[in-house]
């Protein structure tokens, strides 16, 4: 829905690359957006992302952002900087991306326009920061901006992914492990058990059994994992994998809280990031749903934005959620709108759950060594006692 400038409001479906493209599309026109809904267009196959990417990692548009900003702090033109640039890129995708923005600034085009040609490198908070500056006549602060909330959203992401590196690779280590005592090592004492016509118990049964099984069929047994690993990857990254892990995840203890607050600082963070740069309070709203994502935080987001639109406190809908946002989150708002700066106080709220999450990562990797301790004894203790204790029975009996 669209609202046009003598204030009628029209339906009308435009086709655009992104979210971005639409509003700037539309606002060229003095009109503004009141309502989208994206439409059903051709989506690539899931299994797709596995293999096809941009070729251009975070780091690599955080130095590229920090170095412009610093190079246009310094007097350079965004042409030379964006040359300079380009010479000192090491990486061939980004250096013909760059290359490609250079030529549509020179011909004419605006900096936040040439980077929306690219927006599957750079995401719709980036493109709508720079229209900001640009506008402000304030690019390289705002860049400076830019690079701070994708270098704060990259560590916050990498201390979660950390705390929880260590104990996948110890329940792969135990599976890797176990399957190769299954195959190998096992099948050994099946057959001295069945030289000495042992009765088994029922644990050393159905060990043998599977034993047997993935001995005699190995080439099932490696490509059902196979297919099981792939599988989980692409439900993982499915919407409904997603939504699941993330179901499970708020409910589990200590998790859940980190969960909570790690979403809160990448909402308050893109939020604060945004009103700071001159984005006006609905874009914001719109980008930071977009970057929060497709969950049940995003469409918190979603609705404070039509809130808003309707006149009401930014405040509200976070109010409303508090299992969600917790009420630290809602409250710093509510005190933001009521002093005038709200973008200043979700920096605070940014900054305090940021630190708040490092602390727990730390916390939770402590918790989590003697569990997997615990773990792994008790998967020794059952395969020892399942497949040792008949050779003692055994021995006692001679």
């Amino acid at each position: 829905m669209v609202r046009k400038t003598d204030g009628s409001e029209e339906p009308r479906t435009i086709e655009a690359d992104s979210r971005f493209a639409v509003y700037s599309q539309v606002e060229k026109n003095g009109e503004s957006i009141v309502s989208l809904e994206e439409g059903g267009g051709f989506a690539m196959p899931a299994w797709t992302s596995l293999t096809i990417g941009t070729g251009v990692k975070l780091e690599t548009k955080i130095t590229f952002t920090k170095n412009l900003a610093a190079m246009l702090s310094a007097g350079l033109t965004l042409s030379r900087a964006l040359s300079v640039i380009e010479r000192q890129s090491a990486n061939k995708a980004f250096k013909k991306i760059v290359n490609d923005i250079q030529e549509k600034i020179k011909a004419g085009t605006s900096f936040h326009e040439a980077l929306a040609d690219h927006a599957n490198v750079f995401p719709k908070l980036f493109i709508a920061m720079t229209k900001a500056g640009e506008e402000g006549g304030s690019l390289s602060d705002t860049l400076k901006i830019v690079a701070q909330q994708m270098e704060r959203s990259s560590q916050l992401t990498k201390k979660v992914k950390g705390a929880m590196i260590y104990p996948i690779i110890i329940l792969v280590a135990i599976l890797i492990i176990g399957i190769l005592m299954l195959m190998f090592v096992v099948p050994t004492l099946s057959a001295t058990f069945s030289q000495l016509g042992a009765k088994l118990p029922l644990a050393t049964r159905i060990i043998l059994g599977i034993s047997n099984f993935m001995s005699s069929h190995f080439i099932i047994v490696f490509i059902g994992l196979f297919v099981l690993a792939v599988g989980g990857t692409l439900f993982l990254r499915s919407k409904i994998g997603a939504a699941t892990v993330l179901f499970v995840a708020l409910r589990a203890p200590i998790i859940g809280e980190l969960v909570k607050e790690t979403f809160s600082a990448r909402a308050a963070r893109t939020i604060s990031s945004l009103l700071s740069s001159g984005v006006e309070m609905l874009t914001a709203l719109s980008i930071t749903e977009e970057v929060v994502g497709g969950n049940v935080f995003g469409k918190i987001v979603g609705e404070s934005e039509v809130r808003v639109r309707k006149g009401e406190a930014l405040s509200v809908a976070f109010l409303e959620h508090p299992k969600l946002y917790p009420i630290f989150f809602s409250d710093m708002i509510a005190v933001g709108e009521e002093t005038g700066k709200v973008s200043e106080m979700l920096g605070q709220v940014a900054q305090y759950y940021e630190t708040d999450v490092e602390d727990r990562t730390k916390d939770l990797s402590t918790i989590i060594e003697p569990v997997l301790m615990l773990f792994i004894g008790l998967f020794v203790g059952i395969f020892a006692v399942a497949m040792i204790a008949p050779i003692y029975s055994l021995s006692s009996s001679i």
